[in-house]
């Protein structure tokens, strides 16, 4: 039988024994809306949690907060209608401003904005990029109840009507994407990201949890400190069409878009595996480490002890974090790994070796990548050199009658044990 999986702008493939069950693992198909726009429009036009377009009539600056090139949001559908609405209330082109939120990613170049904006946005308002290391550009705005201190992007805070443009899709550790999280982690300070992130080592920050997720509600303190008035979120099916579209109030927006995206993306599965082949879902989602290590989280899910876990992720951008990078010099195993992280304390960068090495310290880990080997091993991804490589180490281990999971999207899928 032949598997194929994404890989960057293209896919993977290799051949499994006939006599070897495999397991596509995939929520059922959700076809995407039959008129995407439209959809947006419908959106904006009833906002939720009474949300009122009129309160902003003639605001003198607008701060729209956009993600950076790691997220496949679909702009081009969502920010014409969005920008008509705009018109509509008196908000000239010059009021507008975008702000590409990059998190602890480094700044995108202005080279890099037509990966992101169309090029009619690019011609008609102002885009920046956010640097979580610029103090001259951010502002501290107080504490959150669990501490973390709200510094963010000075400009995009003082303006008059803040919204958030982005995705709701399971996270694996703030929960959902999507609502404040776009303004509050992605155009937050080092410092910020750091402490709330921190929060990923409590038992219920966690997958597809949302309200008793300590991360998730400190991204949702920190989003209102920052005081932002309007989310315009989709969800998205595994071919990157808008199923659905939802605008208003961020809290509101989550209320009512955490259902709908459970239907598109969780799977529930009869039991764990001894082998897993995983994709984070192909490009942007496997552009680097940083990104790609979310295919192993998910399939960690609903892998036995001992399993084999097949990444499948092209990272034609390296590991994504020089931070990380520096942190893993000199490490020969997912015991240091855990040991120094715990010793050192959290921080942005480490906290992606801290991440991986908590599930493959479980697992055999294989990495098909188009990286340099040597920084995969430096990485501890143990490298293959083909995705038929992989399965011919993994297969011999496998015992009579275990089959084989494929996660094709296994970023944007939550798969759970059937019994559980």
């Amino acid at each position: 039988m032949r598997i194929e999986v994404p890989y960057g702008r293209s896919t993977l493939s290799a051949r499994v024994p006939d006599a070897v069950g495999v397991d596509v693992i995939e929520a059922p198909e959700t076809p995407g809306a039959p008129d995407p726009v439209a959809a947006v429009r419908g959106a904006l036009a009833r906002p939720l949690g009474g949300a009122d377009w009129t309160k902003f009539t003639g605001a003198k600056t607008v701060a729209i907060a956009v993600n950076d090139k790691t997220r496949p949001v679909p702009h081009d559908q969502l920010l014409p209608p969005l920008m008509e609405r705009l018109a509509a209330i008196g908000i000239p082109d010059s009021a507008v401003t975008f702000y590409i939120a990059v998190g602890t990613h480094p700044p995108m170049g202005e080279e890099e904005f037509p990966a992101i904006l169309p090029a009619w946005v690019l011609k008609r308002y102002r885009v920046v990029s956010h640097d979580s290391e610029n103090p001259a550009l951010l502002v501290n705005l107080g504490t959150t109840s669990g501490g973390t201190p709200v510094i963010t992007n000075r400009a995009y805070a003082e303006s008059d009507f803040k919204i958030v443009v982005g995705n709701i899709e399971p996270h694996q550790f703030v929960g959902f994407s999507g609502g404040v999280k776009t303004a509050a982690v992605g155009l937050a300070s080092l410092e910020t990201i750091n402490r709330n992130h921190a929060l990923m080592s409590h038992p219920k920050s966690r997958l597809a949890e949302y309200d008793s997720n300590p991360a998730r509600q400190d991204v949702e303190e920190i989003g209102q400190k920052i005081g932002i008035h309007l989310a315009l979120n989709a969800i998205l099916n595994h071919k990157r069409q808008i199923v659905h579209a939802l605008a208003g109030d961020p809290r509101a927006v989550m209320r009512s878009g955490i259902p709908l995206s459970r239907q598109v993306c969780q799977v529930a599965v009869r039991g764990r595996y001894a082998l897993i082949v995983s994709s984070p879902g192909g490009h942007p989602k496997d552009i680097n480490v940083y990104q790609s290590q979310k295919g192993l989280a998910h399939a960690a899910l609903i892998a036995r002890p001992g399993a084999t876990v097949i990444l499948a992720a092209a990272c034609t951008e390296g590991s994504g974090s020089p931070h990380y990078e520096e942190w893993m010099a000199g490490k020969t195993s997912y015991a240091d790994v855990l040991e120094r992280f715990r010793s050192e304390g959290f921080r942005i960068g480490p906290h992606k070796g801290f991440q991986i090495a908590r599930d493959a310290s479980n697992l055999r880990l294989l990495l098909c990548s188009q990286m340099d080997e040597r920084l995969a091993r430096a990485l501890l991804l143990n490298p293959a050199k083909s995705l038929q490589e992989a399965l011919d180490l993994a297969l011999p281990a496998l015992k009579p009658g275990e089959r084989v999971g494929v996660l094709p999207h296994a970023s944007s899928t939550v798969p759970y044990l059937q019994d559980s």
